[in-house]
């Protein structure tokens, strides 16, 4: 189990919001890296990841630092009762894969699994942390997103609800579901065609206002 929440800002609010996390004593600074994730789904029949039934995603990610590199294949899943909490609940499974191999797995789920290539995004995370909760500051092409995780089960809300004290954060502000859904939805709003890959090089982008 998963317990999460999550914030989306303006590019703009960036050297803000890493400033606060830099002045909280009890966080280490793990660094910045460049993360690019690639989103599959099920090609049977009746096990569509995004239908509101199964509302999951199955993705493949490549992380690379200054000094090493890693590779994860995980499963995340809201739970059906996500929304009636503070925070999200969501089922989370990971399997790491070596960075190496990154390419011929990608190549096996495409071409020997036939699973159907869905989207991809590219994002800097900014990752703080200590024994109890992991926060990430995420750049997007088109915004910030800002989320605090809880890396212990004992008492994961209390702890979420401390660190958002500290920045200063408000439970009625938080964005329940994914960056693609925030990613349509700004699309939608500001009149841009979308595309399945959320790249920073990309011709045509929404931003967070």
């Amino acid at each position: 189990m998963e317990y999460e929440i999550r914030f989306y800002f303006a590019k703009e609010k960036k050297d803000t919001i890493i400033e606060r996390l830099n002045e909280i004593s009890t966080l280490q600074n793990i660094g910045r890296f460049y993360e690019k994730t690639t989103q599959y789904n099920s090609t049977l029949e009746g096990n569509n990841f995004y239908s509101k039934e199964i509302d999951g995603r199955y993705r493949v990610r490549i992380t690379r630092g200054k000094n090493n590199s890693k590779c994860m294949l995980s499963w995340k899943r809201r739970l059906p009762d996500t929304t009636f909490e503070k925070i999200n609940k969501e089922e989370e499974i990971e399997c790491r894969i070596n960075p190496d191999d990154y390419e011929n797995f990608i190549y096996i789920t495409e071409n020997i699994l036939k699973m159907e290539r869905v989207e991809s995004y590219e994002r800097y995370r900014n990752n703080y942390s200590n024994e109890v909760v992991e926060i990430a500051v995420d750049e997007y092409p088109f915004g910030l997103a800002l989320e605090i995780e809880a890396k212990t089960n004992d008492n994961p809300e209390k702890v979420i609800d401390f660190y958002m004290k500290k920045l200063g954060l408000k439970y009625e502000d938080s964005y329940r579901l994914s960056w693609d859904d925030k990613y349509e939805e700004l699309c939608k709003e500001q009149g841009i065609s979308s595309t399945k890959d959320v790249l920073f090089d990309a011709k045509e982008m929404p931003e967070i206002q």
